[in-house]
């Protein structure tokens, strides 16, 4: 995996597929059900299923999961023009690979980047960026936020952990034990395109918060340390992490991490 197909751009550039716009599909009104994602979900009832090989979770999701992840999953595909016939969390995975498939890494970046932006109302934007510029409170609360509201989609976060920020700890990192994401799609491409880089610049440039995602491939867990930058492409080991041997994404469509 070469490490400069994943070096973030700036600014978000025109993509080259003709007949994809996510902003001009964008939805003049967000449906009512988009303000229930602001809502702490139910309990989420996990069980183990043990391979010879490893443990893989098995999630049954409640209505509330089921409404933010179809909304999602609907969402994805509008950007590809290409719908599944898939359900539940499944959808989703699909929708992302046809992401993977049709775009390279750039553009998937900046994808997803676009459909984040469009996700929540702009008064939710509007209210954040009247907040004072990031502090302990708002690192530490940010944190918090997140460990409520995103099981769903990256699985199970454990309690809040201290980092170390201006020579300070403070509790502003979250621990997610195994990425529900990058377990279903078993890969790295995916991980560091649709998920990592376009959630670190969204945060960064919408919310107003630094964001470090530090994804560990061997455990598939993933470390966000809020208040903390990421390290430059050329810095980030993440970034030149090699394909997992058994990518679902090779294996179901014929691409790679870097493709």
């Amino acid at each position: 995996m070469e490490p400069n197909v994943f070096m973030q751009q700036n600014r978000i550039s025109t993509l080259t597929s003709t007949h994809y716009n996510l902003i001009k599909h964008k939805p003049q009104q967000h449906p009512p059900y988009i303000v229930s994602v602001l809502k702490k979900p139910s309990n989420h009832d996990i069980t183990k299923e043990t391979t010879k090989n490893s443990t893989t979770n098995v999630y049954k999701d409640s209505w509330f999961d089921l409404i933010a992840i179809n909304h999602l999953s609907k969402t994805v595909q509008a950007a590809t023009g290409l719908s599944n016939n898939k359900s539940g969390y499944e959808s989703l995975v699909e929708a992302t690979f046809m992401v993977k498939q049709k775009f390279n890494p750039i553009q998937q970046q900046e994808v997803i980047t676009q459909i984040l932006d469009s996700l929540f109302p702009q008064l939710v934007f509007t209210v954040i960026k009247n907040q004072p510029l990031p502090n302990k409170l708002t690192r530490e609360l940010y944190a918090i936020i997140t460990t409520m509201l995103f099981t769903w989609l990256v699985g199970p976060s454990e309690k809040v952990r201290e980092s170390e920020i201006n020579g300070r700890r403070e509790k502003n990192a979250v621990y997610v034990k195994k990425c529900r994401f990058l377990e279903e799609t078993n890969c790295v491409g995916m991980c560091i395109n649709m998920c990592k880089i376009p959630s670190q610049t969204f945060i960064k440039n919408t919310l107003g918060m630094p964001v470090n995602m530090v994804p560990n491939f061997e455990d598939m867990s993933c470390e966000m340390i809020f208040g903390q930058d990421p390290p430059a492409s050329t810095d980030d080991p993440s970034l030149n992490q090699p394909c997992y041997k058994k990518c679902k994404s090779y294996k179901s469509h014929g691409t790679n991490c870097p493709s």
